[in-house]
């Protein structure tokens, strides 16, 4: 897990390149190389911008579909028909497969005799009514038992629809585990994912947001155009992630997608040796090229501020008292140095709050090495011009500071 960092987006004299920062030079001097420090320094001028600046917790996830569901049949039979077959897509109410209705037909049948007989029982007892508490006991209890026969009734007609099994989501056929002629126990469906219910075929959604690695149920759909992301946040950062963060979101291969947090874990998990919240993620819009199980870096904004004027850090000195200064460049090159007041430093970038106005020119130094004491392959040179070769097996890096990449004065070895 990453650590909560600044980011810088947006650009106007400055671009964001690689998790780096580009400075957009706009006018340049050079200053000429000091031979002691062995390095180079140029002078940049540097226009002062309004960038957005913001806050966020990184940290990664995998990818997982929306809708997850195992599909099966509420009844028992015998499978007469299978109409999808593994990669296929369907809609919510396409027909799945369905069994045979005998067995159904004939239980309705029967729970509808039952129905029959004991409503003509209630009839009669309310006909022989004499208005005593027996017969007002037995009109009781011959409603109850038409009650109960409704009820059956009512189950068994529903389940010859139920011999019908249809998709109660939209999504790609990942397996189909039965074939025509199977016996089906009359298992309930189940999904993972979002929770949703699967109408119409028995299904309960219990998920959230786990793929499921096996299942041995008759279809499973998911979803292809809805995703979201599983993430661990640690104790520490998860004060700051609230639902409705928006979250950026990169694969191992480089490409862009983005979400907002739709939910934040009130219980954290301890598995990993430190307290970590889950935290998950509703991709936005329906982004082509996913799949389930991808690995993602998320940055989730927590705090974004727009137009901050900045500039370079390296172009802000601070004195031992803590007063800042700048120095200004103005259109014939004159330079001023002038008081700012500084906000944050964010990367390469420090905050300005009083002293500069956007567009204002600023210097900035930055220096590169010098090639006065390179050398390459145990050769180099001493103070003074001097060449030489060292000793076989001598590390050069053993050297004093100052000293070349190896060669020893002139008429001198190395360790004699």
């Amino acid at each position: 897990m990453r650590p909560r960092t600044w980011v810088i987006a947006g650009a106007a004299a400055v671009v964001i390149v690689g998790g780096g920062v580009t400075w957009a030079v706009l006018g340049t001097s050079s200053a000429s190389a000091s031979a002691e420090a062995q390095r180079a320094s140029t002078s940049q001028s540097v226009a002062a911008s309004l960038e957005t600046l913001e806050k966020t917790v990184d940290t990664s996830g995998t990818l997982t579909p929306t809708v997850q569901e195992d599909v099966d049949f509420a009844v028992a039979g015998t499978v007469t028909a299978v109409n999808v077959q593994a990669g296929q897509t369907v809609a919510a109410g396409d027909v799945l497969a369905a069994v045979d209705t005998l067995t159904v037909q004939a239980e309705a049948l029967s729970a509808q005799a039952t129905l029959a007989k004991a409503a003509a029982t209630l009839a009669s007892a309310e006909a022989d009514d004499d208005g005593t508490d027996e017969s007002a006991a037995t009109i009781a209890a011959d409603a109850a038992a038409v009650a109960v026969a409704q009820a059956a009734s009512d189950k068994a007609t529903a389940a010859i629809a139920d011999a019908t099994l249809v998709a109660p989501v939209a999504g790609l056929v990942t397996a189909v585990n039965l074939e025509v002629g199977d016996t089906t126990s009359g298992s309930a469906s189940s999904s993972s994912g979002s929770g949703s219910t699967a109408s119409g075929t028995g299904a309960t959604g219990t998920g959230t947001g786990s793929t499921s690695t096996a299942s041995t149920a008759a279809f499973t759909i998911v979803s292809t155009d809805s995703w979201e992301v599983s993430l661990s946040v640690g104790e520490t950062d998860v004060a700051n992630v609230a639902a409705g963060d928006q979250v950026e979101l990169s694969t191992d291969d480089g490409d862009s997608i983005f979400g907002t947090v739709s939910e934040v874990g009130l219980l954290p998990s301890t598995t990993s040796g430190a307290a970590a919240y889950p935290v998950t993620v509703a991709v936005t819009g329906s982004p082509e090229g996913l799949y389930d199980g991808t690995s993602v870096t998320a940055s989730i904004v927590y705090e974004r501020r727009t137009d901050v004027l900045t500039v370079p850090s390296a172009a802000v000195t601070t004195d031992a008292d803590g007063a800042s200064t700048v120095t200004l460049v103005d259109a014939d090159g004159n330079e001023t140095t002038t008081t700012v007041t500084v906000g944050e430093t964010v990367g390469t970038l420090t905050e300005i709050t009083e002293g500069l106005a956007e567009g204002d020119l600023v210097k900035v130094t930055v220096f590169t090495p010098g090639s006065g004491n390179s050398g390459t392959g145990g050769t180099g040179t001493f103070p003074g011009g001097g060449t030489g070769t060292l000793p076989e097996g001598f590390d050069p890096s053993q050297l004093p500071s100052g000293f070349g990449g190896g060669q020893a004065p002139t008429g001198q070895t190395g360790g004699n």
